[in-house]
């Protein structure tokens, strides 16, 4: 039994912010943030909008694009490191506000690599007898932003997306998974505070150790050798060439990563979906939005072969495989 991307949906809030209001924040400029990163504009939640309520509507979305209800879900899986609050599971949220009431619910936390991880755990149940499982990659990652520090605040921004596996035997869906983790460079990235480490206190706050910290520099490096290698071994574990596939949509971190791990692999400019120019690093909400509009825009049709690449805090990285 394969797992099919049956339908994907996607969303992100209101709110733009452009790096000219950030001109305003920090001591930074558009030219500095276009060139080393690609971003122009991010998506910022609103007061009060919390990783469920993007959630619930990328799933809306992918639900109604794959013809399927709510009730007809076995598993809603929610990748995230931005969720509602640290209990319950943000995906037993949605699974409520959803009325899936069938379907069991967990979240997954592997940072921006999440919504592939999520996708190899989707792909497993339904080899074991699952029907239809939703994943949602939703991040407010805002929330975890540190406004007054220019390094980090370039770069990200807030967003879901989603997608429904449904099983099928045809020979097509998710053809593999390849996940990584090397837990020796947790530090480059992480958020100190908040959890039974650094426990929330006033003093924790003065520190602000609440918000993401990133070692910029040693984070691209590792995330160029890393997207490569992992989409190498992906294509030679299903002995496919780089001429072979018809989009490859990665994790939109920064788009100079991006290009450079394009360059490293041989792919033309027109087969690599990018969007990070206008929502920034979305985390694991990143490469489902990307798949929702490739998918809406016609970049990827019946037959497509679609290759998936993540690298994100643990450190991790992750790869898949994807005969649409």
């Amino acid at each position: 039994m394969n797992a099919r991307i049956t339908g994907t949906g996607s969303y992100v809030p209101a709110r733009v912010m452009t790096n000219a209001h950030l001109e305003q924040m920090v001591a930074t400029s558009d030219h500095w943030i276009s060139e080393r990163t690609g971003i122009r504009e991010r998506r910022i939640a609103a007061t009060g909008e919390a990783c469920s309520d993007l959630g619930l509507q990328a799933a809306e979305q992918a639900l109604k694009a794959s013809g399927l209800s709510a009730g007809d879900l076995d598993l809603i899986l929610v990748a995230t490191c931005t969720p509602d609050s640290l209990l319950p599971a943000t995906a037993c949220l949605i699974q409520h506000r959803l009325r899936a009431t069938r379907a069991a619910a967990f979240d997954i936390s592997a940072a921006c690599c999440g919504f592939v991880y999520a996708l190899g755990v989707a792909n497993a149940y339904i080899k074991t007898g699952f029907r239809h499982v939703l994943v949602i990659g939703s991040e407010v990652m805002s929330a975890i932003t540190d406004w007054t520090d220019r390094n980090t605040c370039v770069l990200f921004g807030d967003g879901a997306g989603a997608v429904v596996l449904s099983a099928t035997e045809e020979a097509r869906g998710v053809l593999s998974t390849h996940l990584h983790s090397d837990g020796s460079l947790w530090d480059l990235i992480h958020v100190p505070g908040g959890g039974s480490r650094i426990p929330p206190s006033e003093k924790m706050l003065e520190a602000r150790q609440q918000y993401i910290k990133m070692k910029g520099n040693e984070t691209f490096k590792v995330a160029v050798r890393t997207l490569e290698e992992v989409a190498r071994e992906t294509l030679a574990h299903h002995h496919v060439s780089v001429e072979q596939i018809d989009l490859y949509v990665p994790h939109q971190a920064n788009a100079r990563i991006l290009k450079a791990v394009a360059e490293r692999l041989g792919l033309p400019a027109h087969k690599i979906m990018m969007n990070v120019d206008r929502y920034g690093n979305t985390s694991a909400a990143s490469i489902p939005i990307a798949l929702d509009e490739a998918v809406r825009g016609g970049r990827i049709q019946a037959g497509s072969l679609v290759l998936l690449g993540a690298f994100g805090a643990g450190l991790t990285w992750a790869s898949a495989l994807i005969r649409w």
